[in-house]
Formats: structure tokens, sequence, C-alpha cells
């Protein structure tokens, strides 16, 4: 048997191997949702892969005397978790005067564990606030419906808001991807002309 040949097949089997299974799994970015519109202040962003719903984000807005109060819900599949949550919210017709006013109303929490990482502020180089959260324990593997937020317009005519999204989902199973979801809302609340 001549084993330097031997040896060379095996190893290039086993590197073609190695390379095989890292496509399996890895990282891959959903930047092209489509959007549900059940009214012009609800609304969802959802990304698909190959036709299958790999994660969402629903908003549903109303207006509450001058401010907008916002319920939110993150569902992902199974065999992710939910890494981290990026949400930048801003009202367009007033973003390059002043800052609308965002708040986090509701606690993000979990049954068991202690509350995730939230953070709130305002980026240098983009439009908007910046509402960040991390280290979910407990709720990463199930749907995120606890995080309500409260919008207050810097003007009396702005009635456009506009949510980005970027949730980063890791996959659980040995087939599973890890993902980024990367999409835009924009809602209408025509109510806070009146209110």
């Amino acid at each position: 048997m001549n084993r330097r040949p031997y040896l060379a097949s095996v190893c290039a089997a086993g590197v073609a191997a190695t390379a095989g299974c890292s496509t399996v799994s890895g990282g891959k970015t959903l930047s092209e949702p489509t959007v549900n519109t059940e009214s012009s202040g609800r609304k969802a962003v959802i990304f698909t892969e190959n036709d299958e719903e790999v994660g969402h984000l629903g908003v549903d807005g109303s207006v509450v005397s001058d401010r907008i109060d916002l319920s939110t819900e993150i569902w992902h599949r199974d065999e992710t978790t939910v890494e981290s949550i990026k949400l930048r919210v801003w009202m367009p017709e007033t973003a390059t005067e002043s800052t609308t006013e965002v708040a986090v109303v509701s606690p993000v929490e979990g049954d068991s564990s202690p509350p995730p990482s939230v953070a709130l502020y305002t980026p240098d180089q983009a439009l908007g606030t910046i509402v960040e959260i991390t280290d979910l324990d407990d709720l990463a593997d199930e749907t995120i419906s606890t995080l309500d937020l409260v919008v207050v317009p810097a003007s009396e005519t702005a009635t456009r808001l506009t949510i980005h999204t970027t949730i980063e989902l890791s996959g659980s199973g040995i087939l599973s991807s890890d993902y980024t979801l990367d999409g835009e809302l924009q809602l209408a609340y025509p109510q806070l002309v009146d209110e």
C-alpha cells in the first residue's frame, strides 16, 4: 500500500467534509422582508427563507392624547434563539431638526430570569432613538410580546413613524443557521393632528 497517496486522499476528504459542515450552519442576513399591513398603524415585517418564515416584528400602535403607544411582538421559528434586538425609532417629518422622545414602558422580562439589558440612546451618525435589548436569558427562545414603547412627536404636525429593526438569531439545532433580520416599518398616525 502506498501510504502517501492514501493519506493525501483521506486528508482531502476530511477537508471537504469539514468545509461542507461549515456551510450547513452559518450566518445569514435577511434584509428584504415582506410587510403585512392590517392598518396604517398596525403592521409587521416578515422575514422568510425558501418561502418559510424565519421571524417577524409586529407593531400595533394607537394614539393616546399627544403620543403613540406601541405594542410589539417578536416571533422567531423553532430551533432559533434571540441574541439581541435593536429598534431605531424616528419620525421623518422632524428627524433632522429634533429627536422624537421614546420611552420603554413595559418590563421586558421572562418568567424566572433577571430582566435583560435594555439600552436607550440617540446615535451620533443616524436618525432617531435606539432601543437595544441583550442578555434575554429565558426569553431568548420565546415569542417576545412584552416590549411596549411610548413615542412623543417633536412636532404637532408629525404623523409618520419609522421603525428599523435588527434582530440577531442564533441557531440551536445541528442544521440551524444564525440569522440577522434587518428591515423597516413605516407607520402613519394621522389622528395625532386631531389630538
